[in-house]
């Protein structure tokens, strides 16, 4: 099955500042979790009902809808400010 994925409008913003030399490999790393949306190296988060995988020093945090199919993007950031 494949899972739609969606963005809120500040991980929109948020993906759309990633300096460019990240940027191919952070949306390869989001457009594949619509073919698996729990890859290995995923993590649930224990603070809110979502998951996070990490691309190099960038992190990406989202939720699953399993009934919907939908994996919706909440967050993209760089590892020292995405938890704050």
């Amino acid at each position: 099955m494949r899972y739609s994925v969606c963005f809120t409008k500040s991980a929109f913003k948020q993906l759309q500042k990633i300096p460019l030399i990240y940027y191919e490999s952070i949306k390869q790393a989001i457009m594949s979790l619509a073919d698996n949306p729990r890859p290995d190296g995923c993590k649930k988060l224990k603070a809110v009902e979502a998951y996070r995988i990490r691309v190099g020093n960038y992190r990406i945090i989202y939720e699953i809808i399993d009934d919907k199919l939908i994996v919706d993007i909440i967050a993209v950031g760089h590892r020292q400010s995405i938890y704050n």
